[in-house]
């Protein structure tokens, strides 16, 4: 392999690289707009229901990462619609949990 060759691979790669990373911090900040950030004290004429349970258990560890940092975020919207808001928030986290136990069953 000649040094030309090899040098245009590594700029190659090195460029592949900082895409990827620019692509996936596009995708953090894309997602962490769907976060969700209601004010306990605001009320809204239509609350959190189902849906929008599902949805926040999906982005519950993302939303759980971020609230570390900042008061604005929280995991969980208050307030909701009660138990269905509830139901779609552990049907959404439990997406999640169901590929960690994937690979536990025995194979006959």
């Amino acid at each position: 392999m000649s040094r030309r060759t090899h040098q245009q691979d590594s700029g190659q790669s090195a460029r592949r690289h900082w895409l990827l990373l620019a692509a996936a911090a596009l995708l953090a900040l894309t997602l962490s707009a769907c976060l969700a950030t209601q004010s306990p004290v605001a009320r809204l004429p239509s609350q959190p229901s189902f849906l929008h349970g599902l949805w926040h258990g999906f982005m519950a560890p993302l939303s759980f990462i971020i609230s570390l940092f900042t008061d604005s975020v929280r995991v969980y919207a208050v307030p909701n619609v009660g138990r269905w808001y509830d139901f779609g928030f552990l049907l959404g986290i439990g997406g999640f949990s169901s590929g960690i136990f994937a690979g536990t069953r025995r194979r006959r």
